[in-house]
Parts: structure tokens; C-alpha cells; sequence
């Protein structure tokens, strides 16, 4: 919480006029700051600024900890700005609670252009909430989408609108000039547009269209003019050109095309199985953004289709987001108009080509990259599971489909004549079916997060022969093209970030030409994490994690998922790596949905080897959690005791690794992984020069001596922040 200078002296003038809350809207880069701040500078008013990006002793914050900041300093007599985003009403809705007769609530909205917000994002540099560079534009883009805007009906009394720069000054002049005993007329000031929810601007500077609400015809318009192939929602169908015009618009929305599974082949149940296919898109919904799934039969009168489609109307399912088409999976675009970057294989458990179906078609389509990456990601799938596969560029799929990945996926079967029969046994079956698409839809936007942090080719670069050769990527003004090794190469007019989600290990960027100094300095402003290169020092915990029995000698505990060792430089009396087994992750950064489970793995196998440390020393107390860019490939959580007793333990970074927010925590991965499909992540040079301050009374010390004579004899509590969440463990409660 901020607090400007004259808070004391004008604190009791101020109580004679109402207080006001005055709650900001807009997007990062709207100037909301920078807006607190002149106000705060120039008024004779006594302010108080809430920021979630510091509210946590400078840290990021919770939502809660505003609302009690806020409160508090209403107590104080001062008036408040809420400094957030606050684009929705249940975002505002908490915040407009503060009001009373003697507390008015305002909002002052920076409805400034989207392109402005995003340039300012992208250039800025030490951001409070590390929010800049490269990932802001997509950031940006996404947040302005869902924008709604303020209304007086949630219990405003006045709401200000600023479309410019002019407009921010004349509100600047309005709140900077109000006294303690001055108040503003009621109403709605400046609106030009009550009903806009997102700006035009935006989508044209994506590409990014939503589809219009009224492209699709009724069924009485074309009831006798049906195609062969046809898009149907709900009780509508849409003819293949008004499906090419539809397509044209949401070219860059991610889509992915799934056919039923295990209904085929693999005889399950159609009754069941539609079932579990519309309860599964339904929790689905709220976390696919403005993604869209299809559900795709050859056949016209499939009943799988009918089913599904009868079910997802009664549920009331956006059909815009899902619904179902008739034709060939691997001819979606250039037979049928639909533009899906992702399509679902219902493969066998040998991950080959073969057997007929679906199965058959796809590696057919795709040609032999399809196999040969395959095999690089997995050489088996076990029933209930998913492997997702970037499609390499040289395969006639990308190329004349605009299909980027392909995700393999294996259902129950209840064919006694195919393998692992489960005997009628409905519910296991069930159960599987459930964990299938699960982990088909889970996979799906691991792809559509990564791929929403770079612009995505749009359906007018789909062509019949390639785009890309193996020795030359073709470098087309506002697009990006993956070369034939998959890396991506970026073109002089677009900002550059890379995202490994969903990559192999090898997740090298090629460098070329001008590009180079580019590349270098974004890879400063993004971080290392993104471009991050591996001396063969730093590979020892990926050999241990991949051949653990070569190691034998230093594991403490090994599974199909974990490897569990000292660490060999510990930094307290107790400290453990928990090693993730799978290729791939070799950092916090790589880390999306499809990693929820073996994160909460981790985190569990953490938790029980604390609990064994308990049994020799019960005053032990333990933090677990990751650095946010370590220094060792492959992803390791840290089991570390807090009593930092170690001769290991040398200097600032040593120090500032474990003690500051490049440090975290295990149950906040899972949370922000679960909410927002990756960790939030923390590399900042600053934080590994900042001073060294004990952990617990958070007093300052001039060099790592001194504090480690002090922390063996601090008994102050650990703060307030490291006591909730479960951030620490320990083996009694607090």
C-alpha cells in the first residue's frame, strides 16, 4: 500500500467531506500507475494506492489482502485507489462493497487504444508485476477480450471514461484539484459506446476475429440446400461457404477437431460415452478462453453425433466454443472449410500407423514425419492417457490443413478381439473414457496457451505445396513459421518469444542475419529462461532422472514418476531435490497443464519425506518449492529446511534464491498452473542482488556472516505470508 506525503497533515481536515474509493479499470499499460501517482503528488487530499502487484511486501498479492489494505486505510480516514485491472464486474464487485453514505465509490476507466496498451506493455522495463517484454502483447490481447465495462448498476456513483491521452488529463486535472471536503457530481462521464465490450482495434491488430453471432442461418433457410458435409449447432447447421466465411474470421482461434473415442473399434457404449463426452467439454468451457472444440464423424447420420449434439443443447453448451461436423479429419479445411490447428487421433497402444479408422487416416495424411515424431515423444500410450505431437513442417497435414499438432490419445476398449479388453467392466471403462478426454483437452491448451504467446499463421497461408524448406524458413511481414527442425523464426516487424510448452528438451532458437541482436535483446528482457542453454555441467540431474540406475549410489527414492536425492550442495541440514521424470521439462517455465498431475506428485513425495525428517528433529520447519530459473536442467522442487545451517550456503545468491519471489513455492505452482495453465515466474537480476534480510524478522545484514550469526538465533514468527497456503510445513501447527 502506498500512502502519499500528505496523508498526515490533511488526515483530519478530511473527515469533514465523504471519503472515495475510486476503483481503476483498464488494461496493463493503460497507465492506472502513473495515474495514481501524479494524483497522489499533486492533491491535497490524503490517498492511499492499492497494487496487488505489491501488496505482499512488495510482492505479488492476493485479491483479499487489497480488500483488507483497503479497508484499513478507509479507517485511516484516507481516500483510496484500487490499482488493478478490475475488467469485470465480479473483479469489481468486492472492492465496491467498501461504500457507505460516507464513502463513495467511483471508477475511472483507461479505455485507451489496445495497440498503445500492448507498446506500452512490451517496451516497459522493471514493472511492478514483471509484467513486459515479449509476453505483455498476448497478455494484453487476451485480458481486452473479456473486457466489461463499468456500470453505474453495481453500485458506482460516478464512472469516468478516458479514450485518450486528453481525456486521462482532464480527469487528472479533475481528482487532482479535489480538496478533503470536495466532492464530484453523480453520474456517467464521457461513454461513447455503453454496449462495447472489446475494441475493434485489438482484433485487427491480432487477425483475431470473433465469430458474428449471425452468420448462421435457420433451419428453414436451409433445409433443402444441406451439403454433404455440414457444421451443426444445436438445431442449426451452416452451409460450407457460410463455414468458409466463418472460418476466415477465427483462422487464429485455436480449434481442435476429436473424434469420439472408443466408439468405434473399441465397441464402448454410445449412450455412455456421449455422456461423458458433454460432461467433459462442460468443465471444459469456463477454461478454453475463446478456443473451440469439434467433435467429427464421416458419417451424416452418426448417432455418436446425434447424441452429443442433442446433449450439448440441453446443457445449454456456447456453440460457438463446441459443435460438431460431418467429414474426413484430415480434409477439414480444404473439403469442409474448417480451419482446426489441433486434431485428435484415437491411436493404438503402440503408437503406429495402421488398424483402419481414424488411426489409419491420420498417419496416412500426415506422412512419415508424423511417425518419426512420434516415436521422439513416446513409444507406447497406456489407455486413459495423452502425447501430444508438434507435426513437423515437411508433412502434407501442416501444410494443406494448418494442422500444427496432433494429439494421440487411447480409450477403453470393450472389444474382446483387441487389446486390453476390459471384460464389459463399464465402470472402469467409464473411468478411463473420463481420464481420456481429459487428458485430450488438457493437452489441447497446453498447445493453445503456448501457441497464444506468438502470433499463429491464418488460414490464407494454407498452401498445397511447403512453406518452408529445410535450409530456408520463409520470412513473411507479421507471421511466424516453424522451420523444419520445429524452431520458430520471427520476422523484423514482430516482437519475439519463445515458449517451450509442449517441446522436447531440445528447444534450441536458430539464429541468422540481423535477427541475432534481436534475439539477444529479448532474450535479456524475457529472461533466460526462454532461450536457455545447457553447459554439459548442468545436464548431471537429467542423466540421474532419466537412467536412474546408473545412480543407485545417490538416490534416496525412485518411481515412474520422481527421483528423490540430497541435494550435493545443501543449503540447510535438510535439503532434497524431488526430480521430475519426464523429458522435456527442464524447467519451471516448461511447465503447463498437462504437468498438473505429476506437479501434485511431486509436491506429495516432498511432503512425505518431510514428514520422515519430523521423526529425527520436530523443530524442523520446511518450504518447498522451485526456483523460478534454476541453474540444473530438469525439473527439481526443492525440499529445503529452513534453518539455512549449511557451509554450502555462501553468498547473496545462494541466499536470495531461497528467500525472495525467484523462489517458489510448491502449492502456488499448482494454484497458478490449475487457474491459468502455467506458473508465474520471477527473473529478475535485481532479486538476486537485493539485500540479504533474515527470513523470519526480516532485519537487514551486511553480508552472509553476520546474518547466519543472526538466524541461529532469531526466534521471530515467519511472516504472514509464509504461514498461509501451507507454504511451510511443519510438524506441529502454527
Amino acid at each position: 500500500m502506498d500512502i502519499d506525503a500528505t496523508s498526515e497533515v490533511q488526515g483530519g481536515e478530511e473527515n469533514k467531506g465523504k471519503q472515495i474509493v475510486v476503483v481503476l479499470v483498464g488494461a496493463p499499460g493503460s497507465g492506472k500507475s502513473t495515474f495514481c501517482a501524479n494524483i497522489m503528488r499533486s492533491s491535497s487530499r490524503s490517498w492511499a494506492r492499492i497494487c496487488q502487484d505489491t501488496i505482499n511486501n512488495g510482492k505479488s498479492g492476493t485479491k483479499q489482502q487489497c480488500i483488507s489494505s483497503a479497508a484499513m486505510a478507509l479507517k485511516e480516514g484516507k481516500s483510496v485507489f484500487i490499482d488493478r485491472c478490475n475488467l469485470d464486474s465480479e473483479q469489481r464487485s468486492d472492492f465496491v462493497k467498501l461504500g457507505s453514505p460516507q464513502i463513495e465509490v467511483h471508477s475511472v476507466v483507461l479505455d485507451l487504444p489496445a495497440q498503445l496498451c500492448i507498446s506500452r506493455s512490451v517496451k516497459r522495463t522493471g514493472h511492478e508485476g514483471n509484467l513486459q517484454g515479449g509476453k505483455a502483447a498476448a497478455v494484453v490481447n487476451r485480458m481486452l477480450q473479456k473486457k466489461e465495462l463499468p456500470k453505474l448498476s453495481e453500485g458506482f456513483s460516478r464512472i469516468t471514461f478516458c479514450q485518450n491521452e486528453s481525456d486521462v488529463q482532464t480527469i487528472l486535472d479533475t481528482y487532482g484539484k479535489l480538496g478533503p471536503s470536495d466532492t464530484l457530481p453523480n453520474g456517467c462521464f464521457g461513454q461513447k459506446n455503453s454496449d462495447a465490450k472489446v475494441q475493434q482495434g485489438i482484433m485487427k491488430f491480432f487477425k483475431k476475429l470473433e465469430v458474428p453471432s449471425d452468420v448462421a442461418s435457420s433451419p428453414s433457410d436451409i433445409q433443402s440446400a444441406v451439403p454433404s458435409h455440414v457444421i451443426e449447432k444445436k438445431d442449426q447447421s451452416a452451409t460450407h461457404e457460410e463455414v468458409k466465411v466463418r472460418n476466415e474470421q477465427v483462422a487464429n482461434v485455436p480449434t481442435l477437431a476429436f473424434p469420439s473415442i472408443s466408439t468405434a473399434d473399441f465397441q464402448f457404449n454410445h449412450e455412455k460415452a456421449s455422456d461423458i463426452i458433454v460432461e467433459k467439454i462442460e468443465e471444459f468451457m469456463d477454461k478454453l478462453g475463446n478456443a473451440r472444440l469439434v467433435l467429427v464423424d464421416l458419417s451424416r447420420g452418426s448417432k455418436i453425433l446425434s447424441l452429443v449434439k442433442t446433449k450439448a443443447a440441453q446443457r445449454n453448451i456456447d456453440s460457438k466454443r463446441f459443435f460438431t461436423f460431418v467429414g474426413d479429419i484430415t480434409r477439414l479445411h480444404s473439403d469442409g472449410g474448417l480451419h482446426c490447428n489441433v486434431i485428435a487421433n484415437a491411436a493404438n497402444w503402440r503408437l503406429k500407423p495402421g488398424g483402419g479408422g481414424v488411426n489409419a487416416a491420420i498417419f496416412k495424411a500426415a506422412g512419415p514425419a508424423l511417425e518419426a515424431a512420434t516415436k521422439e515423444r513416446a513409444k507406447s500410450l497406456f489407455p486413459g492417457n495423452a502425447v501430444v505431437v508438434p507435426l513437423p513442417s515437411n508433412s502434407p497435414l501442416y501444410n494443406g490443413e494448418g494442422v500444427t499438432h496432433v494429439i494421440h490419445v487411447l480409450g477403453p476398449n470393450m472389444n474382446p478381439h483387441r487389446p486390453n479388453y476390459l471384460d464389459n467392466d463399464y465402470t472402469k471403462g467409464c473411468k478411463i473414457l473420463r481420464d481420456t478426454y481429459t487428458s485430450l483437452f488438457e493437452g489441447f491448451l497446453s498447445v493453445a496457451h503456448a501457441q497464444a504467446k506468438f502470433p499463429k499463421r491464418s488460414s490464407e497461408s494454407i498452401r498445397t505445396k511447403p512453406l518452408v524448406s529445410k535450409d530456408k524458413t520463409e520470412d513473411v511481414s507479421g507471421s511466424y513459421f516453424p522451420d523444419s527442425d520445429g524452431n520458430i523464426k520471427e520476422d523484423d516487424h514482430n516482437e519475439f518469444e519463445k515458449s517451450k510448452k509442449c517441446r522436447g528438451s531440445e528447444g534450441k532458437v536458430s539464429s541468422q542475419g540481423n535477427h541475432s541482436r534481436e534475439k539477444e535483446e529479448n532474450r535479456k528482457t524475457n529472461g533466460a529462461a526462454m532461450n536457455k542453454a545447457w553447459g554439459s555441467w548442468a545436464q548431471a540431474l537429467y542423466d540421474t532422472a532419466m537412467h536412474p540406475e546408473k545412480h543407485k549410489d545417490v538416490i534416496l527414492e525412485t518411481s515412474d514418476d520422481v527421483v528423490v536425492i540430497n541435494d550435493v550442495y545443501p543449503k540447510a541440514k535438510k535439503h532434497l531435490l524431488v526430480l521430475a521424470r519426464c523429458k522435456g521439462l527442464d524447467q519451471l517455465s516448461d511447465v503447463c497443464t498437462e504437468h498438473l498431475q505429476l506437479l501434485k506428485t511431486m509436491h506429495t513425495v516432498g511432503l512425505k519425506w518431510a514428514e520422515k525428517f519430523f521423526n529425527e528433529d520436530a523443530s524442523l520447519v520446511f518450504r518447498l518449492g522451485y526456483h523460478s530459473v534454476p541453474s540444473m536442467r530438469q525439473l527439481h522442487l526443492h525440499v529445503i529446511s529452513q534453518d539455512f545451517d549449511s557451509k554450502h550456503l555462501k553468498n547473496k545468491k545462494h541466499w536470495n534464491s531461497f528467500n525472495t519471489a525467484f523462489f517458489c513455492d510448491s502449492v502456488d505452482v499448482i494454484e497458478e498452473v490449475t487457474d491459468h495453465g502455467k506458473a508465474t515466474l520471477r527473473d529478475d537480476d535485481r532479486l538476486m542482488s537485493m539485500e540479504l534480510r533474515c527470513h523470519r524478522c526480516r532485519s537487514a545484514h551486511p553480508n552472509i556472516p553476520r546474518l547466519k550469526s543472526h538466524i541461529t538465533n532469531c526466534r521471530a514468527p515467519f511472516p504472514a505470508n509464509l504461514q498461509q497456503n501451507n507454504r511451510l510445513v511443519a510438524s506441529t501447527s502454527w
